[in-house]
This record gives C-alpha cells, structure tokens and sequence, in this order.
C-alpha cells in the first residue's frame, strides 16, 4: 500500500499566467503515489468478497484535523467526497461519514468491481493510500461423468468431474466411501473464469456395488460443495452349502442328511443344481430346488458333493465333502441297587387277631376294637411294585444288585480275616527248636566221621525207636 502526497505550488499574482489555477487542482487530484511512513494518518484493508455479496470500503484517519476525506474507484472517479456522492452508482451506499472515517458500502459485487480503491485526506502534503476488492466466483456448476452405468467386477472405469466457470481455480477431490482416492486435473482459463476437470480411473468389485463415488470442491468462495455418483457393479454368485440336519455331530450311518445350498449374486443367479464331484448321484438321494436330502445314510454316500449357480456374468460353486461314521454301539446303562427298610405301622382285631399289612402306604384306620401292635419291618424291594411308590421298577432293580455286589463283599472281607488269625495263632504256638533221635551220640563225638559212625551204631540198635514228623 502506498501514500501519495504533493506540495501546493505558489500561486501566481499580478501578471501571472490565468490557467494557473486549474493546473494547480489538477495536480492536486492527480499527485504522486509515495511510501506510506510512520507520520501518515489514513488506514485501510483489502477486501475480499463472494460475487453478488456486499463489499465494505473503509478510509480511517488516526489522528483528525478536519482534512477532507474522498474515496475513488480504479479509474480515480470520485465515488464520495465528504458525505457527497458525484459518481451517479447507486450500488455504493454511505454508510458512516465523520472527521476519522468514511465507510462506504457497494452491493451486488462483480467481477467488474475488482481493483484499487484509492483513500485521500486532503492534508498538506496530501495524503493517499488503497485497498484492493478481490471477487471470489464459486463453481458454476458441478457434474461427474461415469464411463459406464453399470460395470463387471474387475473391470477398470473412468471418471470425471468438471467445476466450471470459478474464479480462482478450484481443486477436486475424490472419495469412494470415507475413502479418499487420487485422481488427476486439468485447469482450462476462459477470459477470468477457470473450468477444472479431474479424471479419476477405478477398478471396481463386488464390494464396490451401491458405493457412493464423491467428487468435493475446495474453493474459498464455498463449503461444502459436492456431488456423488452411486457404483452399479454386477458379479458372478457367491454360494454357501450349510448343512441343516445333523444341526451338531457326524453324519453316522443309518441317519438323514439334509443340506441347503444358498446364492447370491447381480444380477440374481436364475440356474442352481446339485452334483457329486468325480461320481454319479446316488439313486436315494433327494434334490429339491437349493435342498439336498439323504434320508438314510450308508458308506456309500462318502464322497464331495457340489453346489453350482450361475448368472449373466458367470458361474461359482461350492463343496460340501460326506464322510459317513459307523452307527453308535447301544450300551445299556449300569444298573446298582440299594436295600433300604420302610417302616409301615399295621393293625390287627381283638377277635381274628391277625395282622392285616397296610395298602398303598396307608394304615387301616383302626375301631373301637382294635389295638396297635409293633411295627413291621419290610424291606424296599417288597414296596417296589407298589403303585404309589417313588422308586420305579429300576430304582429297585439297581437297589438289588446293589445290596448283593455289598453281601458278597462282606463275605469274602470276613473270610480272609478269619484265615489270617487262624495262621497266627499256628505259627505261634510251632515256635522253637526241634532235635530228631539221628543226632543221638554226635555230641561226643571228636570228628564229623566219629559222630556219623555213632549215628548209625545208635540206629541200628535202637529199632525199638520211632520218629514223629509234625
């Protein structure tokens, strides 16, 4: 920004030249523009504006004196002079006019508009200094252009947006989703306008389809400005085989086996069939529509059975691979018994002096005859096939065996006591030294000869004597 001041020339007087006069207010209008220093008093700042808003010019005095203050367009035509408007556009409007200020409005802003707007105080020297209104042309319009509608997955397509007609130059970018992708621009200039064009090249899947392609503008004469285009992608069927029976487990021999075969697919797949892989179908099995039914399995089933779709853009399948496992081997469950005694209170008459059992669990009710007589005590089993029972028909079968695997375990425990105290006490009372009569005579023997001859001279004449071996 700049001041421009010039000194007033003398005036001529007597016999000066007559169009000295205005020469001298013409320079005056017209002086020199030169450095604003620390002594100068106007302010001002740059404006920048979208077209068609409203732009506000202010010319500030720091310190006043009562100078004129005058504000001018690009072409130096006085806009406002004090309070006084000469130029006759009613777009500029005062909007406050003292000795420190003169504000001006201008409505409906063009591109013409743009330019330097000159401030003056008429001070000596006099004072000058600009502000530039900069005009801001948002995009004209926003479009994108697909290569295709529609697409195939895999395929690569092209897109385009074009921001026409913005001043200044706009910058483009693309989103796939939250997504932000590179494409590349082109800037075209059209008198002060600019059109920018962005390609963008997208290899699309089938993740692609209904995906939101976005093209946002960044330009400071707007926010938030973009369009979309939403991804048509067809792809070839996706298939599924989930198995519906057994829900959990093997597929044993002997039970049924029930599989659905799901697709999906764009367009929707229109063919699905069942076959088995490296074989002919068996002749039981089942196929209706996405359904496959085996309703008794054998080991002959074993092998891979496939489940195939197609559409307009191609066809899939997916494998389901049987493995039949022996039936299961019925094991019936282990029975125990238990012996338990319930005590049931009976009756019995002064005159049959019988004992009648109770029924059902239930006592007779006695009469005015009758006496209590002790209880009796019957055993579970007895009580088993009662109707009125809690324990079932096997409750008192595993009360049985319960009771005999305890008897015979009892017995075989009590027998192998009784024969370890009767070995103790024989080896006990067989304890000591035992001598036998052919020893008789070695004692006084001097040799091992002399007392084997003693021995047998002592036996040949004890023949009266005998031997007892326990």
């Amino acid at each position: 920004m700049a001041g421009r001041a010039q000194p007033s020339g003398p005036a001529g007087s007597g016999g000066g030249a007559p169009g000295l006069l205005p020469l001298l207010l013409l320079l005056l209008s017209a002086a020199a523009i030169i450095p604003r220093g620390d002594g100068q008093n106007l302010v001002t700042e740059d404006v920048t504006v979208v077209e068609g808003d409203v732009a506000t010019i202010s010319c500030r005095v720091k310190n006043s004196d009562d100078s004129v203050i005058q504000l001018l367009n690009p072409n130096r035509q006085t806009i406002y002079f004090r309070d006084f408007r000469p130029l006759k556009d009613s777009r500029f409007q005062l909007v406050n006019f003292s000795n420190s200020e003169l504000r001006v409005s201008l409505t409906n802003v063009s591109i013409s508009d743009e330019g330097r707007y000159f401030c003056q105080l008429y001070t000596d020297p006099p004072q000058e200094i600009y502000t530039t209104i900069t005009v801001l042309v948002p995009p004209r319009n926003l479009v994108i252009d697909i290569e295709k509608e529609t697409a195939v997955e895999g395929e690569e397509i092209e897109l385009n947006c074009t921001a026409m007609a913005s001043r200044p130059a706009t910058t483009i970018r693309w989103f796939k989703g939250n997504k932000e992708l590179t494409g590349k621009s082109e800037v075209e200039r059209w008198s002060d306008m600019y059109t920018v064009t962005s390609q963008l090249l997208l290899k699309v899947g089938r993740e692609d389809d209904g995906v939101p392609v976005i093209c946002l503008v960044d330009h400071p004469a707007v926010k938030d400005l973009q369009t979309q285009r939403y991804l048509e992608v067809m792809y070839k069927p996706q298939v599924r085989v989930s198995q519906n029976y057994p829900l959990q487990g093997l597929t044993r021999e002997g039970e049924p086996l029930e599989l659905t075969c799901t697709a999906f697919g764009k367009p929707q797949p229109t063919d699905m069939r069942w076959l088995r892989v490296d074989d002919e179908m068996p002749q039981h099995v089942v196929v209706s529509g996405s359904n496959l039914l085996i309703s008794n399995l054998n080991k002959t089933d074993n092998g891979t059975y496939r489940c195939e779709a197609s559409n307009a853009v191609g066809k899939s399948h997916a494998d389901y691979m049987l493995f039949v496992y022996d039936p299961p081997t019925t094991i019936p469950p282990p029975t125990t018994t238990t012996t338990t005694t319930t005590t049931i209170p009976t009756t019995i008459t002064d005159t049959t002096a019988t004992t009648e059992p109770a029924v059902h669990g239930t006592s007779v009710p006695p009469t005015a005859s009758t006496e209590a007589l002790p209880t009796v005590q019957l055993s579970n089993a007895s009580l088993a096939f009662r109707p009125d029972s809690r324990a079932g028909e096997d409750g008192a079968i595993r009360s049985v065996d319960h009771a005999v695997v305890g008897g015979v375990v009892a017995v075989v425990v009590f027998a192998m006591l009784c024969l370890l105290i009767i070995l103790g006490r024989y080896f006990a009372r067989h304890k000591g030294t035992y001598f036998t009569h052919e020893a008789k005579g070695a004692d006084d023997a001097a040799d091992a000869d002399t007392a084997i001859i003693n021995a047998e001279g002592g036996q040949n004449n004890s023949e009266e004597k005998k031997e007892y071996f326990i």
